[in-house]
């Protein structure tokens, strides 16, 4: 029900949000002292009517023609009125949307893209030890539950580095933080041939230095994409980062027996530690940590990043300038936090199981050699890269067609948690090792479908938290990634089977389902402040 401006003569009607009556009349006067200097003012009188109360402003007959010209705009808040040339103003200052080509040679594309390939190379040098794992295997005699160990070394370090390291970009900002991760996590791999001729523990060691790097790499990830790219685009902007992610995978366990066969076990490892170095180089001299700090970023690219996150960039902004201690009480107090660990660490415990022994499965089960078996591993990442991209531009188009992002991020989630499960039960009933790969691919391709899901729902729910949120969740899923690349050796030497292992992981990610889908929203949820639960996006 509403009050209604009600003219005598032939022009626009607007309305007020239903006031209380001595508010009614402040505003009242408000309206007559807008269009009409003092001499010309006259009374307004309240009428009731079968629609409600009507406000009925009686104007003097020479001032119809130039109320006539001008719109009334009245909101629940206060009246706003717009002439035609303000109107003019207002429809030029609007920055129109980007086309393809305008979006794919922007410079927060190239700069998705240099995070893209930081991912790559996060991922392909964790993933060297999974194909090497198996010639080392053979010439230490290590068991698989040990074996199993070797691999986890490097979440040891991955599990207590994620929180520091939100905390830390969300101080510094992603590009710092990131830039350092990279050094460091490139450091631990190009010494690990030298660790590993010197002893187990030191081994294990540079593993673990590698995992503490790398901690930072996703809650960078998520900060540049906040600062550069307006919600429409930032499922599509996760898409492409998460694409480098995945083909680091396909691209570590390709090349791995390649140049092992030429350059020995420990080839890999030196030649992608060059390579982490080289990527230093160019991030610094060629990114910035936001867009207004970039020196080669058109104006109109600017305007239309400024424009589109206005609101999320001043909470960033203030959270930078006031340095405020994150509130992990009321972090973990809240059902949609809970949701974001728990699909985190769903995520991780599949990612880490496939990739840390899919190598081994083919290898032991299907009984192909080193080559071919890193290879029926690579092909599903490859897959999951492009599933990955195409699942971020569906997700922006949902949201851009009116799908209100809770129910884009469930659905997202929903497909990247059921679609593995039902695809790890198809895999242990696989007699060949093609069908087995083509199973491993649907599971990983459709895996993708998360970083549409929780992982940008990160940056939804508190933006200026992202970080530290990003840390918090990626800590509970190391260690689950822990628990299931550990327990995936105990339970094959216990029990003689890796189906049964599948099947159990096949079971959880069914659960993890359930339980995002209950607790999970794309609002902001207000974590500084008590008493109240969630801030609706306008």
């Amino acid at each position: 029900m509403y009050y209604s401006v009600a003219i005598d003569r032939p022009i626009r009607t607007s309305s007020f949000s239903k006031l209380p009556k001595p508010e009614l009349a402040t505003r009242r006067r408000q309206l007559s002292q807008r269009f009409f200097n003092p001499p010309e003012q006259k009374n307004l009188s309240l009428n009731a009517s079968s629609s409600g109360p009507l406000l009925n402003l009686r104007l003097p007959r020479g001032s119809s023609s130039e109320f006539r010209s001008q719109r009334v705009k009245v909101s629940s808040d206060d009246a706003q009125f717009a002439s035609p040339e303000e109107k003019k103003k207002k429809k030029k200052d609007v920055v129109q949307a980007p086309s393809f080509a305008e979006f794919i040679t922007s410079e927060r594309v190239k700069v998705v893209a240099m995070v893209a390939l930081s991912l790559a190379l996060c991922n392909a040098d964790r993933v060297v030890m999974s194909v090497a794992i198996v010639p080392l295997s053979l010439s230490h005699g290590w068991s698989r539950s040990f074996s199993g160990i070797v691999q986890s070394s490097f979440l040891w370090g991955y599990m207590i580095s994620p929180i520091a390291g939100g905390t830390l970009v969300d101080y510094f900002g992603g590009k710092v933080v990131m830039a350092w991760g990279v050094a460091l996590w490139s450091l631990a791999t190009f010494l690990t041939p030298w660790a590993a001729e010197t002893s187990l523990w030191a081994l294990l060691a540079a593993r673990a230095m590698l995992g503490i790097a790398e901690g930072v790499a996703l809650p960078s990830m998520n900060n540049m994409v906040a600062r550069w790219f307006p919600q429409s685009e930032r499922a599509r902007a996760v898409g492409l980062a998460m694409a480098g992610f995945q083909l680091g995978s396909a691209i570590g366990l390709t090349l791995s027996p390649i140049l092992m066969s030429q350059g020995g076990v420990f080839g890999p490892f030196v030649i992608f530690g060059l390579s982490g170095f080289l990527w230093v180089l160019v991030w610094i001299s060629a990114t910035s940590s936001t867009p207004d700090r970039h020196n080669q970023i058109s104006k109109y690219e600017l305007e239309y990043i400024t424009n589109k996150t206005q609101k999320s960039s001043s909470v960033e902004n203030k959270s930078k300038t006031t340095k405020v201690i994150p509130p992990f009480r009321r972090l973990l107090s809240k059902l949609p936090t809970w949701s974001l660990i728990v699909a985190n660490s769903m995520h991780s415990w599949g990612f880490f199981v496939i990739l840390s022994w899919m190598p081994i499965y083919f290898n032991s089960v299907y009984h192909v050699d080193l080559r071919h078996a890193a290879w029926f591993s690579a092909v599903p990442w490859s897959v999951m890269a492009v599933m990955g991209y195409l699942a971020g531009i569906w997700s922006d188009m949902l949201i851009q067609s009116g799908t209100s992002v809770t129910l884009t991020r469930k659905i997202m989630q929903s497909i990247g948690f059921i679609g593995p499960g039902i695809a790890l039960v198809g895999l242990t009933m696989a007699k060949s090792p093609s069908i087995a790969s083509a199973w491993l691919t649907l599971a990983v391709g459709l895996k993708s479908f998360s970083h549409c899901g929780f992982l940008v729902n990160l940056q939804e729910i508190a933006p200026q938290y992202s970080g530290v949120l990003h840390g918090l969740s990626n800590t509970a899923g190391t260690f689950a990634a822990i628990l299931g690349t550990v327990g995936a050796g105990f339970f094959v030497e216990l029990v003689g089977s890796f189906q049964g292992f599948l099947l159990l992981t096949s079971l959880l990610y069914f659960i993890s389902a359930i339980f995002y889908n209950l607790f999970s929203t794309g609002e902001r949820v207000n974590f500084d402040e008590p008493g109240i639960s969630i801030l609706h996006n306008t």
